[in-house]
């Protein structure tokens, strides 16, 4: 017995698995979740709605967008789809300052999704001139989003879970490079980005097994409001997800993925942890003349 406690103790400090609580628990991983749900309703999803109402190939604007990612069928989804369906003139009523509101109230759903990379990465905030970035990744998400839904009815059974591993791989492995400005290295985030595919995978099995009967029963008891909320807590763990992935892409590249040796650390970027110099990008500083307080593009 003595003996396997002791193996059991060098696993867990081989492991290493206190660090990735650590730094979960320093992000306020559950916070930052719930953060993330917030701003997605509020500020993402009106302008996903515009976006969905303006495309004649998919049929259902958002709700079917929603089901399709929830792994919604049958009546919870009609459930689903009688509450959030907007209104069939809703392109004809949004003016143009409205949409430079839903676009502006995007962006800063995406600032918060930069501002929780960089934390956890012990990255220094990126200046606020540096919003186009921000307007990028949200393009590049609702294109993802988009082709995730067009798929549905296009391809069937292996072909379809390919597509959409790959191109969630490739969407969140760029999505944090991108995000960061560059200054993580590609082979450092890779891990983060697998991780958050696999996550939200279990999440979608999650949302078939326990959301699909829980919409249809708290439609019943609470209406619309009790649909709602299930849509807010998928929400909740889909930021989660996001953000625990990128937590355990950092963990596993310094403590199981990076090598041995270190490379030097370009100016103005700064990791906390056992190989943090190596986990920067080695590029050239891309910084424009006068601009000595920026951070690397």
């Amino acid at each position: 017995m003595k003996r396997l406690r002791h193996g059991l103790h060098r696993a867990w400090e081989w492991l290493r698995v206190r660090a990735l609580f650590e730094h979960g628990r320093e992000l306020e991983l559950m916070h930052r979740a719930m953060g993330f749900a917030t701003l997605a309703l509020v500020t993402l999803a009106p302008l996903l709605i515009v976006v969905a109402a303006a495309d004649p190939l998919v049929r259902g604007g958002f709700a079917s967008w929603l089901t399709d990612g929830m792994g919604l069928s049958g009546r919870s989804a009609h459930v689903l789809t009688d509450v959030i369906s907007p209104p069939r003139k809703v392109i004809g009523t949004t003016s143009v300052w409205s949409a430079v509101l839903l676009a502006a109230f995007g962006v800063a759903f995406g600032g918060s999704v930069q501002n929780a990379y960089e934390r956890i990465w012990g990255l220094a905030s990126g200046p606020w001139h540096r919003v186009w970035r921000q307007a990028t990744w949200l393009v590049v998400l609702t294109v993802y989003l988009y082709q995730e839904v067009t798929t549905k009815t296009a391809l069937h059974g292996g072909q379809r879970i390919m597509l959409s591993a790959v191109s969630g791989v490739l969407f969140f492995w760029w999505g944090q490079r991108f995000l960061l400005g560059g200054q993580v290295r590609w082979r450092a985030l890779l891990p983060g980005a697998l991780a958050t595919v696999v996550g939200l995978v279990g999440l979608r099995a999650f949302s078939y097994l326990v959301f699909t009967p829980l919409i249809v029963t708290n439609a019943l008891s609470y209406g619309a409001v009790g649909t709602v909320l299930v849509v807010e807590s998928w929400l909740i763990g889909v930021g989660f997800v996001i953000y625990g992935g990128a937590i355990f892409g950092r963990w596993f590249t310094e403590h199981h993925w990076m090598p041995s040796h270190h490379d030097a650390e370009p100016d103005g970027a700064h990791v906390d942890g056992p190989h943090a110099d190596e986990l920067h990008a080695d590029e050239p500083d891309e910084r424009a003349p006068g601009d000595d307080g920026d951070r690397r593009l």
